[in-house]
C-alpha cells in the first residue's frame, strides 16, 4: 500500500485517529471468530492462549478485559463524533428542527436494528434493550441536545446522571440473607462474585435494574415471561451509557478546539482523574466496577481507558504522523455499521463456505487445535476485503 493511498484516499477533514480507534474496536468485535477461548481449552498449560482467551471474553462480574472495552469505546466514539457532525451540519445551514428530526429517527433506527439483530434466532421479535446499538440509541437524542449547551452544563449533566443513578440503586433494598439467587439465574458457584455489605446493591439480578426489566420487558409480546437476563445485562444501563457518550462529547470538543494540535495532556489528565475516582469508589465499596450493569464507577473507569486509547491513537497518528500504519484500521472504522452487521450476520455463511470449498484437510493444516484460529483469520480477511471494496468505492453505511 503506497503512502499516497494511505494518506490521500482518506478524506482529510476526518479525524483519522478517531477512525483508526473505531476500527480497532470493530476489529476486536469481529475478531470473536478467532475463538481464542476454544483454542485455549486445547492448551490448558499455555499462558499465551490463556491471556488471549481472557481478553476475548467478558469478565464474570467485576474488573475488565480488553473485550469489555468494545462497547464503552464504541459508545465513547459516538460522543466524539457528535461535535464534528454538528459543526458540519451547521456549516451547511441545516436548521435545528431538521437536525433534531434526523437525530430522533437515527435513535429509533439504532434501537430497532439492535432488536432485529437480537431476534435473528428467536421465534418472535425479541424485545430486549441491552444490545450495544440499542443502548446507544436510547441515549443518543439526549446526547445530541446536550451538544447545544455550555460545557459546564454538559459536565453537570454527566455528574447528575451518575450520582442520580447511583442513589437510585443505593436506595433500592438489598437482597435478604436468604434470597434465592438460583431463581434469577445465578449459579451456585457464583458466590465468589457476590458482594456483601453496602456493595450488595450491585449484585447480579437482584438489583433495581432487574426489578425494572421484570416489569418493563414483560410489557412486550414474549414466548414466555421474562424472569432474568443470564448475563445480568439491563435496559437501564442506557443511563450511565449516556454518561459515557458525554465523555466522548467532551473529547470531541477538545479535539476541535485544539486543532491542528492534539490535546494529549487533557486526555491523559482526564484519564487519571476518571481512573482514580473509579478505583476509590470500587475499593471503598461505595460503588463497585461492574461492566455488565454499567455501574457509575464502570463509567468512570472505562471512560478513563477510552481517553488513554484516544491519546495513544492521536499520538501515533497525528503527532508521529504514522497515517500509513492506521490505514487498515481506518478502512474498518469508517464503515463501523457495515462491520457491525458483518460480524452478526455473515459469520455462519462465510465459515460454512470455507468448510465446503476448502475442506477440513486444508483448514486443519496447522492441526485440529488451531483450526478455529485459522478459519477465523480467513473469515476476518474476507470481512476486511469487503470493507476495503466499500472504502474504495465510497460505499459507507450511515444511519
Amino acid at each position: 500500500m503506497s503512502d499516497q493511498v494511505a494518506t490521500v484516499a482518506i478524506p482529510q477533514q476526518r479525524n483519522i485517529a478517531v477512525d483508526a480507534y473505531r476500527g480497532l474496536v470493530m476489529l476486536l468485535m469481529m475478531g470473536e471468530v478467532l475463538n481464542f477461548e476454544h483454542v485455549a481449552l486445547s492448551y490448558p498449560g499455555s499462558t499465551f492462549w490463556r491471556i488471549l482467551s481472557f481478553n476475548q471474553t467478558h469478565v464474570q462480574w467485576t474488573g475488565m478485559g480488553l473485550h469489555d472495552m468494545i462497547q464503552p469505546s464504541f459508545t465513547f466514539l459516538v460522543g466524539v463524533a457528535l461535535p464534528y457532525s454538528l459543526r458540519s451540519r451547521q456549516k451547511k445551514g441545516e436548521p435545528f428542527k431538521r437536525m433534531l428530526g434526523h437525530t430522533i429517527w437515527r435513535s429509533f433506527l439504532l434501537v430497532a436494528l439492535g432488536i432485529f439483530l437480537r431476534s435473528i434466532h428467536s421465534q418472535i421479535t425479541n424485545y430486549t434493550f441491552e444490545d450495544t446499538l440499542t443502548q446507544i440509541g436510547l441515549g443518543y437524542t439526549f446526547a445530541f441536545l446536550l451538544t447545544f449547551v455550555r460545557p459546564r452544563w454538559q459536565w453537570l449533566a454527566f455528574g447528575g446522571l451518575l450520582v442520580g443513578y447511583w442513589l437510585a440503586w443505593a436506595l433500592y433494598p438489598i437482597p435478604a440473607a436468604n434470597f434465592d439467587y438460583a431463581a434469577v439465574g445465578v449459579p451456585a458457584q457464583w458466590h465468589q462474585h457476590l458482594f456483601h455489605g453496602f456493595a450488595a446493591h450491585w449484585n447480579k439480578n437482584s438489583n433495581l435494574g432487574q426489578a425494572f426489566d421484570v416489569w418493563f420487558l414483560n410489557l412486550f409480546p414474549r414466548t414466555s415471561p421474562f424472569l432474568f437476563n443470564e448475563g445480568g445485562y439491563l435496559t437501564l444501563s442506557f443511563i450511565p451509557t449516556l454518561a459515557t457518550m458525554l465523555l466522548g462529547l467532551a473529547a470531541g470538543r477538545w479535539l476541535i478546539a485544539a486543532s491542528p494540535r492534539v490535546p494529549l495532556r487533557k486526555f491523559i489528565l482526564a484519564a487519571c482523574v476518571l481512573l482514580t475516582g473509579a478505583l476509590l469508589l470500587h475499593f471503598t465499596g461505595i460503588c463497585p466496577i461492574v461492566k455488565r450493569i454499567w455501574t457509575p464507577s464502570w463509567t468512570l473507569f472505562s471512560g478513563g481507558v477510552c481517553f488513554l486509547f484516544l491519546a495513544a491513537f492521536s499520538w501515533i497518528i497525528d503527532v508521529k504522523q504514522n497515517k500509513r500504519l492506521a490505514f487498515p484500521l481506518v478502512v474498518v472504522g469508517m464503515n463501523s455499521i457495515a462491520a457491525y452487521l458483518m460480524a452478526h450476520l455473515f459469520e455462519d455463511f462465510v465459515e460454512s463456505s470455507f468448510r465446503i470449498n476448502l475442506g477440513m484437510s486444508v483448514l486443519n493444516i496447522f492441526g485440529t487445535a488451531l483450526e478455529p484460529v485459522f478459519l477465523g483469520l480467513l473469515t476476518l480477511t474476507i470481512y476486511w476485503i469487503m470493507l476495503y471494496w466499500m472504502f474504495k468505492n465510497k460505499v459507507f453505511l450511515r444511519i
